[in-house]
């Protein structure tokens, strides 16, 4: 196989028209360009130079090879032009996964920041529940995901890098006219007689709710099972029950519904970034990791 570095030297000697300028050009002695141009007609086996007093001449051959090693030459440099784009967040396309809590809360703040600041990089952000998430990332349709867990159920695993960003405490939501609405805080046994509303299909804050009033010391009478928690909190300002919900997911509060922080111990879930340990994060991803960081943080000093 021919050595492309031998091809790009050839060209260089072929566009100065001697060995001589070639190795002053690039420093080199010209016995050592002489050598590998010797190499190079080795390994294509036929001449490439004809040699004569005044420089060199072209065969037929070494003009073909010449014009190859040009466009290589071009080829190169484009690509390190282009490399260089990537590292300068001047081109590239990086795909982000999220669940909607965040989705509607820490990540808006982020896309804006980091399109801003990197217009050309085009960003494609896919939402999902948990398994939808993981699927992507070990397929590699995303380059990195937001995640969630609680203490009773951590992601671990050593496939994995795991950066926590923030804590997001639950709330409870009551009516507005309901006897505790309006407290600076409650407790969860202060609701042990009261109908509630979780979240349908098995979701983790179903669970959440479900293990903390066992540890208060009541089963929740579940009354309603929403599907999100606007749904959630239509049914609390209808009177149907009260609700617990992490703060993330209370971005907008519809009227009729008063939120109560809750009181220690609280089934607090972490908001997490994953990645793949084996795929290392590209410049965009590093970049818009730390405008996440700056979000969670943000939101965290609320």
């Amino acid at each position: 196989m021919l050595d492309v570095r031998r091809i790009l030297l050839f060209a260089e000697v072929a566009r100065r028209g001697s060995v001589t300028a070639t190795a002053r050009a690039l420093n080199y002695t010209p016995s050592a360009v002489s050598q590998q141009v010797g190499r190079l007609e080795a390994e294509a086996g036929q001449p490439l130079l004809e040699r004569h007093a005044r420089g060199v001449t072209l065969t037929d051959a070494g003009r073909a090879l010449a014009e190859r090693g040009e466009r290589i030459k071009r080829e190169l440099t484009a690509a390190e032009n282009e490399l260089a784009d990537f590292a300068g967040l001047r081109a590239g396309t990086l795909r982000v996964g999220t669940f909607p809590t965040v989705g509607a809360s820490l990540l808006p703040r982020a896309v804006i920041a980091f399109r801003r600041t990197h217009p050309d990089v085009r960003l494609t952000v896919r939402s999902a529940r948990i398994a939808g998430l993981w699927a992507m990332l070990e397929n590699r349709e995303i380059e990195m995901s937001l995640m969630w867990d609680y203490d009773w159920n951590r992601i671990d695993r050593e496939d994995i890098v795991v950066t926590s960003l923030v804590d997001d405490p639950p709330a409870l939501l009551v009516g507005a006219d309901h006897p505790l609405a309006g407290r600076a805080s409650a407790a969860l046994a202060d609701f042990a007689d009261d109908a509630w509303i979780t979240r349908a299909e098995n979701h983790p804050v179903a669970e959440a709710l479900a293990r903390s009033c066992r540890t208060a010391g009541f089963e929740p009478q579940i009354a309603y099972e929403a599907h999100d928690y606007q749904e959630a909190q239509a049914m609390v300002a209808a009177g149907i029950g009260v609700a617990l919900a992490p703060t993330l997911a209370l971005e907008g509060i519809r009227g009729g519904v008063s939120v109560l922080p809750l009181q220690p111990p609280a089934p607090v879930r972490r908001i997490l970034l994953v990645r793949m340990s084996d795929h290392a994060l590209t410049p965009a991803a590093e970049a818009f990791a730390g405008f996440l960081r700056d979000s969670a943080e943000a939101a965290g000093g609320n």
